[in-house]
């Protein structure tokens, strides 16, 4: 990694979030944008021009040595288009590339917040179909259980049998507050910053995180995206 500046973005859920940071974790700039007038994610239209003003704020892509980008879990069209930005950035500006998990950077950001008091973090993103993508981090960010996917009836039952009660946070958590609240796990209020991924973490854990080949950066699917399978759905229709 030549250059001091990193830069950092994430495309997993409807919200974009873009960074850039100093090699020692100064942030120096962060973008986030939300989802169109109409719902939908907007990262296609929004990304690049959100990395090149970041890559501005650091000096120049000379001064930016690495990118990091999340890697999911979460919206299947959304990670090809950040991870497929990310490889293609990467290899033209000869630059280090790194992936970082969507739910350690969610945690990252519960851990950071005003109320973890050395409680593990629990990020939950909703995955639609009625399931979840979900994590837990100790309270010094050491990954406890990796990312996986289930319903949020067997997330609760699992977090029931915790011995600390996690703090959780994410969309995933707001939308299913009532089974995890009665499992044990605090939920942040609605609305908070906690429950969005944030580039900030991106770029702290991709920082430290190993530099990797761009056919060795790969997204966290977790499971089939609905297209493959209508396809399936549809070549082997139920008689």
């Amino acid at each position: 990694m030549d250059g001091e500046a990193l830069i950092g973005f994430d495309t997993a859920t409807d919200h974009l979030s873009v960074a850039a940071a100093l090699a020692g974790g100064s942030i120096l700039r962060e973008e986030e944008r939300g989802p169109g007038g109409d719902g939908r994610p907007r990262h296609s239209q929004q990304l690049l021009a959100a990395v090149e003003r970041c890559v501005n704020e650091a000096g120049g892509w000379d001064e930016v040595g690495k990118i990091a980008v999340g890697l999911g879990p979460g919206s299947y069209t959304g990670l090809r288009i950040g991870i497929s930005t990310a490889r293609a950035l990467a290899q033209a500006r000869g630059v280090d590339l790194a992936g970082v998990s969507t739910l350690a950077a969610l945690a990252a950001g519960i851990l950071d917040s005003a109320e973890p008091e050395d409680r593990p973090a629990l990020a939950v993103l909703d995955a639609r179909r009625g399931e979840v993508y979900a994590a837990l981090y100790g309270p010094g960010g050491e990954e406890v259980r990796g990312p996986f996917v289930d319903s949020p009836r067997a997330l609760a039952e699992w977090v029931s049998g915790l011995n600390d009660s996690p703090l959780a946070a994410g969309d995933g958590s707001v939308r299913f507050r009532e089974e995890l609240e009665a499992a044990g796990a605090t939920v942040s209020r609605d609305g908070e910053p906690v429950h969005r991924v944030h580039a900030r973490h991106i770029c702290a854990i991709g920082a430290g995180a190993p530099a990797l080949g761009s056919d060795r950066i790969r997204p966290i699917y977790l499971r089939e995206p609905d297209a493959k399978r209508w396809i399936d759905r549809d070549a082997h229709p139920r008689g």
